[in-house]
């Protein structure tokens, strides 16, 4: 079916891109919309084309997918069916295609090697997987061989050979002795990446008899073993001692003393060679010579440099390594070898083949009835690929006719597709290096449109910011979008909106006036669809007085100022910062409501201090600066001199002496003190070879000393300067010394913060920080990474790497513990013997779902979950905890069944229980529980259902009353919004209301729960009834709503004034929607009225539950609201309203309480006896003024009071506008305090914004409203304003919504 080649790893593979040229929908990944829309399947997730497997354990070939229908799955193995019902050995995954082959009871691994490939079907369709190559891992045993020993002589070279056995996969090579230590590599002795070890030239102490190579099977965690290579290196004195034993004085004996040699490669051979390499690999290249003295070996490339941050030289530099390799790093490179006596070199040629990455973008593509669309397969490679497709896994010669598809090359154009024509198209793109295959599917699909933006979604931004809304839909043919603002505004268009694809509209700029609701909504020829979402433009954050510059002596105080103004509905949040990082630990630093202050300064708390404002939606920030000078004041005055302190001059003439490997001593002369004595030398460092130009703090002597003995680093070339410090402030540092280059050394310390993490199922990432230059001690730094699975009787692999912070360790076991250890080392030695950490090869996804969930349900909307733990090993990583998805499936008492989106609560750790809060009552549910590790979740557990019992039902859904007459109502209601259960009855409630709102004795009445409504007779006549109406199940009653009504005054047909056409409209007069917005000591009573005009209102009101006397105060004119004074706070008061001159009515009391009393309030400043007195004095300044005013003008002079009178106009002090009906008198600071208490609700326990527009319970400040931070309303009475008129008891004209607002003082 697929062609198929092994890729060599010289081989260039290819790249393959399948994408779709038309603008057509995919199915979003919703979770309401994959229950409900039809969809071919998708692999999801497979195990690699190359599969090597551990023969020791059970078989696991990957093989998920997804589509809706849920797929059915089957497998080929060698290209013929294959049964695994037949095969006992052999079983697949529920609800998955996955295969697990046991291995672990009686079967074998090689049986089972193969070729696999999985098919995912529905009814839309097929998709096949890749061809999945399983082999086992093999781990062979070396072939006997009988192994002469090496006799060489001194100075010669020598290569032992390892010829491992190949395996699958190659093993890794090492060389130790019998004890099973590594055996020490040098310049002069190392492996090569064959494997072999090569000796330059062989020594005296080369002479040993266990010389033996180990092959490292990973995948299989088994070591095999060569038999061990006896070398002996016959020295030169003891041949010429051999020799002369055997020959006489008259012989010519001896030989030859241990001659120099010029080098010699021993690898690669030749003069040149070739290399081919695959671009994003790792390039390694090697060069080992032969030579005495020892060789050293450079790299250079012909024509060009070195790549800098991707070259690193391995084993001793004889090994080039290159990562991340281009086409760019093609070209000639150059090992030179060369000693004392001469040079030899090589020249490889590395060619970097391109297209190494496999690129895979499959667009799957969704048409409606009647569209024409495309799918393209690119492929691109080395030589070009052929491209050969396949529909539903069937080559598509031979699949099955469609009309309206038309296949050209790598194109596939389809033209008025039917939903027939619903299939998954594979493309095969292969050449002679090997293949790829992707799949695509074409969904016909017929859907009106769907919004899947959540309804009512509230967005907040910041004035003159961007704002976002989301519209995202699907529907099939695509929706087209349209917006409007308001439920019935006019549609969006022009420059100031963008319109974006996906159906977001941006507000680029919102302004105050872009708050409201907008309306989105989708249409296409199947349906309309529509969606409101809300935007709410918020003020933003300002420091209107930002911290300042200060100067402030030592030991003194000071503060910065950090004032605010914010949005009222924001809560900000004050940061302070010192030079961009957090205040110290001190209490010295005081940090207030807008300022900081810090006591007792200190020269340290020098410094750049930042205020920063955070609000949920912005952020603001301001700095100043503070310097900190002497005690003294910097100039001093006598009679005669004047002294001048600053800071001193620098030092100077510094010299080194003593120098030593680890110490030196500095000296240096002081610069002028300047009248200030110096208090301390500060020492500072350059390192000119590791870090040119960067002055490090080395450590301070007294002022009285001009010398120091200073400690040492091997391998630094220091210089050194100094600088001087008084009570002023620092001088400028001293010329640099000379330099000083310390001997290099062995590291003296090894690598911090060593970790071992796995960043993929099969690999152990080892990480650690690597030391600075300095702290190398030597050239040549170098770490030897060593790692040993643990619990486990293995030996310590390593490998040594450049100056790196990070080496991969692959092949591992999925999440088994490893010991770590990260040793430095540079050209003259190891550092100590590194301490060892514990780290975990990389985690997986758990293996199986938690068992025996059980749910008890503990009451209607709270349920408990238990569930039995996992073996701890089958979670395959570190246990997070469990996650429990829950959703509600259908409501019992409504039949009809709809999607609710799934809930997800998490339990942290190795929980076994959880509580489900927030469950609806009398609801079927259903949940599952799944494991969760570093990697990701589990599979789930089966789907446990379960029910809850019944609650009381919410309130009636409305209660109307109509067809009044002389002694009867009509009442007609809606049964619950949410029963919560079986309706057992209805209950009504209603008593009559006099003249003076005392309310008659309670009737109750009991009704079938399957009426929905009732006619009341043998009532009053012009009689005011009040009605309280609920619904009842078995559990109990709900919540009630009531209303009034009135029957009509006699029979000759004369109605009441709340009787028009037949139906009881709201009562004349009315008044509901009493409430009240309270602070400390005052409060604001609204309320909303409903009857003639020109009612005069009055306010009573009490302490809650006293029998005294109510209070009662006239409303001036027909304001809807009034402010209470003089209350006591922390007090409970009722609260009533009432209309005079009609019928005498009252409204329903409703309850309030004023805020607590503050710890610390404003007093009135007018009592107070010091303002008294400084008015006093100003008044007696003012008439001394007019008095000689008066006097010069007698005099002819003139005195031009009037005119600067009015240049200075008092602009708090202007007339009322007549125009406008604005004031502009005196504005009180405690205006623009916002109120302590929220409003209560109205007696009635509802509030519906939409009754009435001009209610103050939108405006104030609680639960029902808010207030702006000057005080004065939200909404239509926020108009026109100038200057508040100053505060009065009552005005006798009817005050404005503003005036009002000025009262809350």
């Amino acid at each position: 079916m697929m062609k198929k080649k092994s890729i060599p790893a010289s081989k260039p593979l290819l790249i393959l891109f399948l994408c779709q040229i038309i603008s057509a929908l995919d199915v979003p990944l919703d979770s309401t919309l994959i229950y409900k829309v039809s969809q071919p399947p998708t692999i999801t997730h497979q195990s690699p084309k190359d599969y090597i497997v551990d023969p020791r354990e059970n078989i696991v070939i990957q093989c998920e997918a997804k589509g809706k229908p849920p797929p059915s799955f089957s497998w080929t193995r060698n290209g013929t069916h294959f049964d695994i019902d037949k095969d006992a050995q052999v079983t697949m995954k529920p609800n998955s295609g996955t295969l697990v082959i046991n291995i672990m009871n009686g079967g074998k691994a090689e049986a089972y090697e193969g070729v696999y490939q999985c098919t995912a079907r529905n009814e839309r369709g097929a998709a096949i997987s890749n061809n999945i190559v399983i082999r086992p891992s093999r781990s062979p045993l070396w072939t006997k061989e009988k192994l002469e020993p090496h006799q060489v002589r001194e100075g010669d070279s020598l290569v032992l050979h390892c010829r491992p056995p190949v395996g699958l996969p190659p093993p890794i090579i090492f060389w130790m002795d019998n004890a099973f230590q590594r055996l020490p590599q040098s310049e002069r002795v190392s492996q090569g990446l064959n494997g072999d070890l090569y000796f330059s030239n062989v020594q005296p102490e080369d002479t040993r008899e266990d010389y033996i190579c180990y092959a490292r099977f990973n995948h299989t965690q088994t070591i095999q073993q060569k038999q061990p290579i006896s070398v002996k290196v016959f020295s030169m004195d003891s041949l010429n001692d051999t020799i002369a034993a055997n020959l006489s004085d008259t012989d010519i004996y001896g030989a030859k003393p241990v001659t120099e040699r010029q080098p010699v490669l021993l690898t690669p051979t030749g003069s040149t060679s070739t290399k081919v390499e695959l671009r994003g690999n790792v390039l390694l290249l090697e060069c080992i010579a032969a030579g005495l003295p020892t060789p050293v070996i450079r790299w250079i490339k012909e024509g060009g440099e070195l790549p800098a941050n991707r070259t690193f030289f391995e084993n001793f530099k004889k090994t080039l390594k290159i990562i991340d390799v281009s086409e760019a790093d093609s070209g000639n490179y150059k090992c030179i070898a060369r000693n004392t006596l001469g040079s030899v070199h090589h020249v490889i040629s590395v060619t970097v083949k391109g297209n190494t990455k496999i690129i895979i973008n499959v667009i799957n593509l969704v048409l409606s009835p009647g569209e024409d669309g495309t799918l393209i397969c690119r492929a691109n490679g080395n030589p070009k690929p052929s491209i050969s497709w396949l529909a539903n896994g069937v080559p598509i010669a031979i699949a099955p006719e469609d009309p309206s598809r038309k296949v050209d090359g790598d194109t596939i154009i389809f033209s008025h597709v039917q939903e027939r024509s619903s299939a998954v198209y594979q493309c095969n793109a292969s050449n002679e290096y090997g293949y790829l295959l992707a799949n695509a599917f074409v969904n016909v699909l017929a859907e009106p449109p769907r919004i899947l933006t959540p309804a009512n979604k509230l967005y907040q931004v910041i004035a003159d910011s961007p704002a976002l809304l989301d519209c995202a839909y699907f529907g099939s043919p695509k929706p087209e979008i349209e917006w409007f603002k308001g439920v019935k505004g006019s549609i969006l268009r022009g420059n100031e909106y963008v319109f974006h694809d996906n159906g977001t509209l941006e507000i680029p700029v919102a302004q105050k006036d872009s708050t409201g609701t907008y309306t989105c909504v989708a249409r296409n020829e199947l349906g309309k669809i529509q969606n409101e979402v809300h935007l709410e433009i918020k003020d933003p954050t300002m420091i209107i007085k930002q911290p300042e510059y200060k100067v402030v002596q030592r030991y003194g105080q000071v503060s910065f100022e950090c004032i605010i103004k914010h949005d009222s509905t924001l809560l900000p949040t004050v940061i302070w910062l010192k030079d961009n990082d957090e205040l110290p630990d001190d209490e010295r630093f005081l940090v207030g409501k807008d300022n900081l202050t810090i006591m007792n300064v200190t020269d340290k708390d020098d410094g750049t201090y930042t205020c920063i404002v955070n609000t949920t939606l912005d952020s603001v920030s301001a700095s100043a600066v503070l310097t900190v000078v002497g005690k003294n004041t910097l100039k001093l005055y006598d009679s005669r001199t004047v002294f001048n302190y600053s800071r001193p001059n620098p030092p100077f003439d510094l010299e080194l002496t003593g120098q030593l490997e680890r110490s030196i001593e500095l000296s240096w002369i002081p610069g002028d003190e300047n009248n200030s004595p110096i208090t301390h030398f500060v020492i500072e460092y350059e390192d000119g070879l590791h870090e040119p130009g960067v002055w490090h703090y080395q450590t301070e002597v007294p002022g009285t000393q001009t010398t120091a003995q200073l400690k040492l680093s091997p391998y630094v070339n220091y210089s050194f300067r100094v600088v001087a410090v008084n009570k002023i402030g620092r001088s400028q540092p001293s010329e640099p010394s000379e330099q000083y280059l310390t001997k290099s050394a062995s590291p003296d310390e090894n690598p911090a913060n060593v970790q071992g993490i796995g960043s993929e199922p099969d690999n152990l990432v080892i990480t650690w920080e690597s030391l600075k230059g300095f702290q190398s001690n030597g050239p040549g730094l170098q770490y030897k990474v060593s790692w040993r699975q643990k619990d486990v009787d293995d030996e310590w692999t390593s490998v040594i790497v450049a100056n790196v912070s990070k080496y991969i360790v692959s092949g591992t076991p999925t999440f088994v513990p490893y010991e770590i250890k990260v040793q430095a080392l540079n050209d003259l030695g190891y550092a100590p013997e590194p301490s060892e950490v514990i780290g975990h090869s990389g985690e997986d996804l758990p293996m199986v779902a938690p068992g025996n969930v059980q749910v008890h349900v503990i009451n209607s909307t709270l349920a408990k979950v238990h569930w039995d733990p996992v073996p701890l090993k089958t979670v395959r990583g570190h246990l997070q905890g469990y996650k429990v998805y829950y959703w509600k499936v259908q409501s019992l008492s409504r039949r009809s069944r709809r999607h609710v989106e799934k809930k997800i609560l998490t339990f942290r750790g190795n929980k076994t229980f959880g509580m489900l809060p927030g469950l609806e009552p009398y609801s079927s549910y259903k949940l599952n529980v799944r494991v969760v590790n570093g990697k990701g979740e589990g599979p789930a557990s089966p789907d446990k259902v379960f029910k809850t019992p019944e609650g009381v039902p919410s309130s009636p859904s409305y209660l109307k009353i109509t067809n009044p007459t002389l002694d009867s109502l009509t009442l007609e209601w809606g049964s619950p919004t949410h029963p919560n259960g079986v309706l057992t009855s209805y209950i009504l409630k209603f008593q009559p209301i006099n003249n003076t709102h005392e309310l008659g004795p309670l009737v109750e009445i009991r009704i079938p729960a399957n009426e929905s409504s009732l006619i009341l007779k043998n009532l009053n006549y012009s009689t005011r009834y009040k009605f309280y109406f609920n619904a009842q199940t078995s559990v109990g009653s709900g919540s009630q709503i009531t209303e009034e009504a009135v029957t009509i005054m006699d029979e000759a047909g004369i109605l009441h004034p709340a009787v028009v056409a037949g139906k009881v409209q709201p009562l004349y007069p009315r008044i509901r929607n009493v409430t009240t917005a309270a602070a400390e000591t005052y409060a604001n009573i609204s309320w909303e009225y409903e009857g003639p005009d020109h009612a005069n209102f009055y306010v009573e009101y009490g302490v809650a539950g006293s029998k005294e006397d109510w209070k009662k105060e006239i409303v001036n004119g027909s304001r809807s609201f009034f402010v209470l004074k003089g209350l006591t706070p922390g007090t409970a008061y009722k609260v009533r309203v009432g209309a005079e001159g009609l019928s005498g009515f009252r409204s329903s009391e409703d309850v309030f309480e004023t805020g607590p009393a503050m710890a610390s309030r404003q007093v009135d400043i007018a009592t107070q006896g010091w303002f008294i007195g400084l008015m006093c004095a100003v008044a007696l300044l003012i008439l001394i003024l007019l008095i000689v005013c008066f006097i010069r003008r007698n005099k002819g002079g003139k005195y031009p009071v009037k005119e600067k009178e009015d240049a200075h106009a008092d602009p708090e002090i202007q007339p009322m506008k007549e125009d406008d009906g604005t004031f502009g008198e005196y504005s009180d600071a405690e205006d623009h305090k916002p109120l302590k208490k929220g409003s209560r609700t109205p007696s009635d326990r509802t509030v519906k914004k939409e009754d009435s527009d001009d209610s103050l319970v939108d405006y104030g400040e609680g639960v029902n409203g808010q207030f702006n931070e000057d005080g004065s309303f939200i909404g239509q009475y926020s108009g026109k304003k100038e200057k508040e008129p100053a505060e009065g008891n009552e005005s006798s004209e009817a005050p404005s919504p503003v005036n009002a607002m000025n009262s809350f003082v």
